[in-house]
């Protein structure tokens, strides 16, 4: 019942950043780019703070590591930014973690983890529900661009998931990784101005220093828990959570597509996280 409660603590933090995210780059009119830098430099500081109060030192040594940590979460925190600047909470949330469930899959595979037929079949409705999400509207009304800087930021956060389950000090490993993201994603400053409007800058601060910074610590603790797969399938609810999110703080449209594809992504991560007959 804990590793339920963390890993729905967790959900509800990665909803949260499409959210807000969403939210400032659109109606409060922040450049993506600058979200994505505040963002990432909130998050170390916030990271680099705890890791100090509590007489840590951040693991810089390996940089060979850092560099892929900090690689894989600087794609994800920029494409992931950028997407937002015209895709919905909920539908940017589903491609975002559609595609991180197949390539945590692919992960798995590749290294040889067995992966039960029940969490292959909790999987699939789970991706069935979030198909049936959109697909009476379909992926036309969706601008390409933007679908693809989120498939890039999935794949980003992909690996970052899976590179993350042997952490052993999640809190210092997460610091690590933002401050080292910091450099790369400040690079956007060279292809976009850099502007700060309060309410946006506040929204990327509160994503950066809480709903990422804590949120990934706290998904780096229980990654070993879940293990690549299991991981992968509980992440398909934040898209749910994103899209009630959106409706509730930026009214976006929800109705019977939403509740029903809710239901079946939820009964296949139950199915797939179920333990025994």
């Amino acid at each position: 019942m804990r590793l339920f409660l963390l890993t729905a603590l967790t959900m509800t933090a990665f909803a949260a950043n499409s959210v807000l995210n969403r939210m400032a780059v659109g109606p409060y009119g922040m450049p993506p780019e600058s979200f994505a830098i505040v963002r990432a430099l909130s998050g170390a500081i916030v990271l680099w703070a705890l890791v100090a109060l509590r007489g840590g030192r951040l693991p810089l040594a390996d940089w060979s590591g850092r560099l892929i940590g900090a690689g894989a979460l600087s794609l994800y925190l920029v494409g992931f930014s950028l997407a937002y600047g015209r895709l919905d909470a909920g539908i940017g949330a589903l491609i975002l973690f559609g595609g991180v469930q197949l390539t945590m899959f692919g992960g798995a595979l590749i290294g040889g983890e067995a992966i039960p037929a029940k969490r292959w079949i909790g999987a699939g409705v789970s991706l069935a529900g979030l198909a049936y999400l959109v697909w009476p509207r379909g992926v036309a009304d969706y601008p390409g661009l933007q679908i693809a800087f989120m498939a890039a930021a999935a794949f980003g956060w992909g690996v970052y998931s899976f590179k993350g389950r042997g952490a052993k000090d999640p809190l210092a490993l997460t610091a690590a990784n933002f401050v080292v993201s910091v450099p790369i994603v400040a690079l956007l400053l060279f292809v976009a101005p850099f502007e700060m409007p309060a309410s946006g800058t506040a929204l990327a601060i509160l994503s950066g220093a809480v709903t990422s910074g804590l949120g990934y610590a706290l998904w780096y603790a229980i990654l070993p828990s879940l293990g690549a797969t299991r991981a992968a399938v509980a992440q398909l609810s934040a898209p749910v959570i994103a899209a009630l999110g959106g409706a509730v703080v930026l009214a976006e449209p929800v109705g019977a597509r939403l509740i029903i594809a809710g239901a079946l992504v939820l009964g296949g991560i139950a199915l797939s996280l179920m333990s025994g007959r």
